[in-house]
């Protein structure tokens, strides 16, 4: 099963303890799925039946009653039949807890996350913008911020940051689902971390034997065209030291010399070298 199928499968099995948080979810459901006792979505229709069950009793889910319809305030009384809408009424999303029952609601009708080892992202598909503002209002409410695009005949709403999707899942209490996203950006970001160390370690290895490279070539030049014995004693030293100890860094090369010398009087040498090499080039 998916990461997302795994998240819907949880969030199924959750019924709010009171009786408003779970008609806000029961409203969520119908908004999003106008004929959700026919829908094919199994899950949608299991939790569907358990919440109509909590709420009106065994084999209340069968149809759109009038009671159920009143509860969710989708029946227009002067027509005497169901009024069925793409939004919430805003009496049955108030509270935070019943904010909570709503999204979930949606997110199980409609929604969808993304395998964390691939990337990040959560959406929910709205009928239209009504609906899709609707699910912003509700979703960022509880500090996060959603975003909505337009997507052929629909409107989205979305997050794609992994802390985020995060507290999506605290709010709609995926609570399992939860921490196996943690473990998942645990791992990732681990592995990241540890790239980009090999990665510096590698430039900067890179860059030293590079370096390196370039004060041997220097005093080679310098002994094919002048001879080290032309160089000052520090320096004719310092060549020799680095001809012996081609890999060494420059804070090691330093500890050879009597007295050692730190590692920035022996790059000053080795420039020095490289500066009269560069003169005996310009020369030749």
């Amino acid at each position: 099963m998916s990461f997302s199928g795994e998240v819907k499968r949880e969030l199924a099995g959750r019924i709010g303890k009171s009786r408003h948080c779970q008609i806000a979810e029961l409203a969520a459901l119908m908004a999003f799925d106008h004929e959700i006792a026919s829908s094919e979505l199994s899950l949608v229709r299991e939790k569907y039946k358990a919440l109509c069950g909590r709420l009106f009793g065994e084999g209340a889910a069968a149809g759109t009653g009038q009671k159920l319809c009143e509860a969710v305030k989708m029946w227009d009384e002067a027509a005497g039949r169901p009024a069925f809408k793409d939004t919430v009424s805003g009496m049955l999303v108030q509270q935070a807890c019943c904010k909570r029952a709503f999204i979930r609601g949606a997110f199980l009708s409609a929604g969808s996350i993304s395998d964390p080892q691939k990337s990040y992202h959560f959406e929910i598909v709205c009928a239209g913008r009504g609906q899709a503002v609707q699910v912003q209002e509700n979703i960022n409410s509880f500090g996060l911020d959603s975003k909505i695009v337009e997507r052929k005949n629909h409107c989205v709403v979305y997050l794609k940051e992994g802390a985020q999707i995060v507290d999506i899942l605290n709010v709609m209490e995926a609570h399992t689902s939860l921490m196996n996203l943690e473990n998942v950006r645990i791992l990732k970001e681990m592995r990241n971390s540890v790239n980009r160390k090999v990665n510096c370690e590698t430039a900067n290895i890179t860059k030293t034997v590079g370096a390196a490279v370039k004060q041997i070539d220097d005093i080679n030049y310098i002994r094919a065209h002048m001879g080290l014995d032309g160089l000052p004693d520090n320096l004719k030293e310092m060549a020799l030291l680095r001809l012996q100890y081609p890999d060494a860094p420059l804070k090691e090369l330093g500890t050879y010399l009597n007295p050692s010398v730190g590692k920035s009087g022996v790059n000053h040498r080795l420039r020095r070298i490289s500066e009269i090499a560069q003169k005996l080039r310009e020369q030749a």
